[in-house]
């Protein structure tokens, strides 16, 4: 069911919602969903973020639980699992909410306690984390990765379907969508680094940075990495932050740690982690994933790609 037309052209839905956490990721959830026409009560703990959702038609709630108090459906978009279970507690004590759909990557375990957290509570909980990164969440053509009970999901489909492209109903255990999240990160991590090093070894070695890409792009070799993140950030030398170097590594060591648990070898990916690590120990953490490819030009002793002018 999609929105009906209310007063002033605006649409309204039977239903009431709420997204709770606007940063990069957020704030494009709740244009879109606004754009779109639902009527939309928005939280978050910084005040500006918050004031740029009202400024298009969002309504303010003072907390989590207040906002849990006025709709039936929270919407979660969260940095990391323990702030998504300390804010999932906060929205269970709201008297209105029946749905709880999240959008954060929270990583299966910690899925499963919120989860169980929120059925005790007669709440249902949906995990939803998505993929495609700042630029598909501004276009709506993110990928999303549902699972929970199938009824639950088909009705906040709708909203999915405002939010992105490419909706991968993933079975009624609502863990499911976040293995897939962290499975899907991860490769784009190892393929990030393993693609940093080897373009960085082709410029020594004597071949042009883009030439390399294009190349790369219609062959074998190519990934998201070498698609869409190392040429929108370092062949330019821009490095725009669109997913930071911390939370990658988050969803990286999140995947190692739930494949240790369940007793499957991970003999590469750690590599990548381990990199990363080193990243953020230089002080790349709130810098985009893709700006690490300094440390190996550095050792290297040449760059990869040139500014416009340079």
């Amino acid at each position: 069911m999609g929105p009906k037309a209310g007063r002033g052209g605006r649409h309204v839905m039977g239903k009431s919602i709420g997204l709770i956490g606007l940063g990069n990721i957020g704030a494009h959830f709740g244009t879109r969903l606004l754009a779109a026409g639902y009527e939309l009560m928005v939280y978050d703990r910084d005040p500006a973020a918050m004031e740029r959702l009202v400024d298009k038609g969002g309504r303010r709630a003072e907390s989590a639980r207040a906002l849990a108090s006025q709709v039936e459906i929270v919407m979660l978009c969260l940095p990391i699992p323990t702030v998504v279970a300390s804010v999932a507690n906060e929205v269970a004590d709201g008297g209105a909410v029946r749905i709880v759909l999240d959008l954060s990557t929270t990583g299966p375990s910690v899925t499963k306690e919120v989860a169980a957290m929120l059925d005790r509570r007669g709440i249902t909980f949906v995990g939803a984390p998505v993929s495609g990164g700042t630029v598909a969440a501004e276009k709506g053509t993110l990928s999303i990765m549902p699972a929970g009970p199938e009824a639950t999901v088909a009705e906040v489909e709708p909203y999915l379907r405002v939010l992105g492209k490419n909706i991968f109903y993933l079975g009624t255990d609502p863990s499911l969508g976040q293995t897939m999240k962290i499975i899907n990160n991860t490769l784009y991590a190892t393929s990030l680094v393993a693609s940093c090093e080897a373009l960085v070894y082709g410029v020594k070695a004597g071949l042009d940075s883009k030439t390399m890409l294009d190349v790369l792009n219609v062959s074998s070799g190519r990934s998201f990495a070498t698609l869409e993140r190392i040429p929108q950030c370092a062949l330019d030398r821009s490095f725009p932050v669109r997913f930071t170097t911390e939370l990658l590594h988050k969803d990286v060591k999140m995947c190692l740690d739930e494949a240790e648990k369940i007793g499957v070898p991970m003999i590469v990916n750690p590599v990548a982690r381990q990199f990363l690590a080193f990243a953020i120990s230089q002080g790349d953490g709130d810098k985009d994933n893709v700006y690490p490819i300094r440390h190996i030009e550095h050792w290297a002793g040449v760059q990869f790609g040139r500014k416009p002018d340079a």
